[in-house]
């Protein structure tokens, strides 16, 4: 089945690095950086509020779409005993994530929106440990993504996909559902998954197990100069990469893991990236940020792609 999905058509935003953002930059903390846990409180669910206000605000000034994207992307089901919840209580909270970004889009009516719930890795999002059967993926990640699907979520977004099989599963579970799903793969230095497939390897793996099902394919947490070289080695499959995600640094999986401080790059640098990549690959129209980047990052990427192309004159 067809999703229509508007972030296909035009230039669509979405948010930076949620968790890196409210951990090193607004004090607030996080363990086991899971931004779900922040709506249990309303202090919590008034920080996620401000947080997704400032770029819905700058989506509203720029004239763009915006995606808006749960804040459960650390919330399924093997989460909840090392959060001292209930299965039950983890649902509610998936459900919470949703229902305040609908709110949202309520507020910002006229700001073309979506809302998208996000499903994480079932492990660590750099490390994919024990690689899960396709089928496996698919019973394990149903839960989470049937309960964020009817709470009102437009579509799932998988990020930080580090294997195939996992990626498989999330969109067989999805097309079981007939909901709409986007596909991020993450990648290392080298441009390859940690498993040591490349990113048009894993799209095209993904497509051919699914029928082709995901609405489309994204890449995040990791910076532009380590995809760069995957995305122009001619392949079809990368023709269905519609959005980016990247970090602001370009260190790899491994030293960002260790850092006790944020490598928040430059946002100008990243804006250039971002066009250039855009330039080369049209196709791509949703925008935002992953590790390291906050509102300032996506307010340099919005201008530098949105900014008009010289006219070309002719010799004289």
């Amino acid at each position: 089945m067809t999703h229509a999905l508007p972030q296909l058509d035009r230039l669509f935003l979405t948010d930076g690095g949620l968790e890196t953002d409210m951990i090193y930059n607004r004090g607030v903390e996080l363990p086991f950086f899971a931004s779900v846990m922040l709506l249990r409180t309303p202090e919590g669910r008034e920080a996620l509020s401000e947080y997704f206000r400032s770029y819905l605000d700058l989506a509203r000034r720029l004239g763009t779409g915006f995606e808006l994207v749960s804040a459960s992307w650390r919330a399924s089901p093997d989460w909840a005993p090392q959060f001292g919840l209930s299965y039950e209580e983890l649902d509610a909270l998936n459900r919470k994530s949703i229902e305040l970004l609908i709110e949202l889009r309520n507020e910002y009516r006229d700001v073309p929106t979506v809302v998208s719930g996000c499903i994480g890795p079932r492990g660590d999002g750099y490390d994919p440990g024990r690689v899960m059967s396709a089928e496996e993926a698919r019973d394990y990640h149903r839960r989470q993504l049937s309960t964020l699907a009817c709470a009102g979520a437009d579509l799932i977004t998988a990020l930080t996909m580090t294997n195939i099989p996992e990626a498989v599963g999330i969109a067989l579970a999805a097309r079981s559902l007939d909901v709409p799903v986007a596909i991020s793969f993450t990648v290392e230095t080298d441009g390859r998954l940690p498993t040591g497939d490349t990113l048009d390897q894993a799209i095209a793996a993904v497509d051919k197990a699914t029928g082709g099902y995901p609405a489309f394919y994204m890449v995040n947490c990791a910076h532009p100069d380590h995809f760069w070289g995957a995305l122009f080695n001619g392949d079809a499959a990368i023709h269905r990469l519609r959005g980016i995600r990247a970090n602001a640094s370009r260190c790899s999986h491994a030293e960002l893991d260790a850092m006790t401080e944020l490598d928040d790059g430059n946002p100008e640098e990243l804006g250039r990236l971002y066009r250039q990549i855009r330039e080369a690959l049209p196709g791509i129209s949703l925008l935002g940020g992953c590790c390291g980047t906050d509102l300032r990052h996506i307010a340099a990427i919005a201008d530098a792609c949105l900014q008009e192309r010289p006219a070309m004159t002719s010799a004289a």
